[in-house]
């Protein structure tokens, strides 16, 4: 039986209950959802409450789900209370990204804890790098630090062409935040993992290379 620690099991029941309560009534989920002309407004609490509100069962139970298979690995390393700091520095960290390049969108909107997910999905890589991770179509289980770099290059793909109705850059934030707490958290890994760290650091680099040049 996989164990959920207390802080994973509050975090997806506070999921859980905002989600549902903006199910059910669209102006509470219009009032707390991530929306550029809100923010703009003064609501900035709408980067931070947009990260509990999901648009569906299935985009609530996705993000759930994999918070489910990664937290421990954080938890495990650092304790709940900074598990907690990445998780929601992670969350702001897609809002902010959000913000800086949709700026000029006023009604650019997006909701869902992707953001938050990816931040404390890109911190389990870091800190084991050659766990094993499987994804649909591909018939054996990759390295994780591979899939985290390539979800962060199809993410800069889904941004660049407007790919779906998803939030690429927020998941892109999330994991920029991921990564820079938990170095922070344990800058030893420059030394011992110093690899796997620049390597993680690529797509991040090629994201702001590429918003440099006016590509992105």
């Amino acid at each position: 039986m996989y164990n959920l620690h207390a802080a994973t099991i509050a975090i997806i029941a506070a999921n859980i209950l905002v989600s549902l309560r903006g199910f059910s009534d669209p102006v509470f989920f219009d009032r707390y959802k991530f929306s550029i002309g809100g923010v703009k407004a003064g609501q900035r609490e709408r980067t931070v409450t947009s990260g509990f509100l999901h648009v569906d069962i299935s985009h609530l139970f996705f993000n759930m789900f994999t918070l489910y298979f990664f937290a421990n690995v954080v938890i495990n390393w650092f304790g709940a209370g900074k598990f907690l700091i990445i998780y929601f520095v992670s969350l702001i960290g897609g809002s902010l990204l959000a913000l800086f390049f949709h700026k000029d969108e006023p009604f650019y909107s997006a909701v869902g804890a992707s953001g938050a997910v990816t931040g404390v999905l890109y911190a389990a890589i870091l800190l084991n790098p050659n766990m094993q991770l499987g994804i649909m179509f591909i018939p054996i289980p990759l390295p994780a630090y591979v899939l985290g770099i390539g979800y962060l290059l199809y993410s800069i793909y889904g941004m660049k062409s407007r790919l779906g109705n998803i939030g690429h850059t927020a998941h892109f934030g999330g994991a920029i935040g991921g990564y820079a707490v938990t170095l922070l958290f344990k800058p030893e890994l420059f030394v011992t993992d110093t690899f796997i760290v620049v390597l993680l650091a690529v797509p991040i680099l090629i994201l702001f290379i590429l918003e440099k040049m006016g590509k992105i």
